[in-house]
């Protein structure tokens, strides 16, 4: 069963750091992109960042450049998402994803609030 499961969420003031974690089960973790997703309350869902299956290439949201930092280990099967600076307008449910074939595949999310 191919599954992911997002950690590390939680309560930060305005100018603290968050890691994020995604591990990844049931499929070959080193073939595929991985990417971040996160969806603020009340909002649809934005792409914040991915990572090729090599990790050796990455791309941001404009929103997020510079702040965040998208990594993998492929031997530990775990995607990364180093959170810097983060602005009260970051809150959101953070979820990790997979395209294997046609299908999505989303974690359960993990929740990141922003606040004094």
């Amino acid at each position: 069963e191919v599954q992911l499961v997002e950690s590390g969420g939680g309560l930060v003031q305005p100018g603290g750091s968050l890691r994020l974690s995604c591990a990844a089960s049931g499929f070959t973790f080193t073939s595929y992109y991985m990417s971040w997703v996160r969806q603020a309350p009340g909002k649809g869902l934005e792409w914040v960042s991915a990572i090729n299956s090599g990790g050796g290439s990455t791309s941001y949201a404009d929103s997020v450049k510079g702040r965040f930092t998208i990594s993998r280990d492929n031997a530990k099967n775990t995607l990364y998402l180093q959170m810097n600076s983060l602005k009260p307008e970051d809150t959101a449910v953070y979820y990790c994803n997979v395209r294997i074939a046609a299908l999505w595949v989303w974690g359960q999310g993990t929740q990141v609030t922003v606040s004094s």
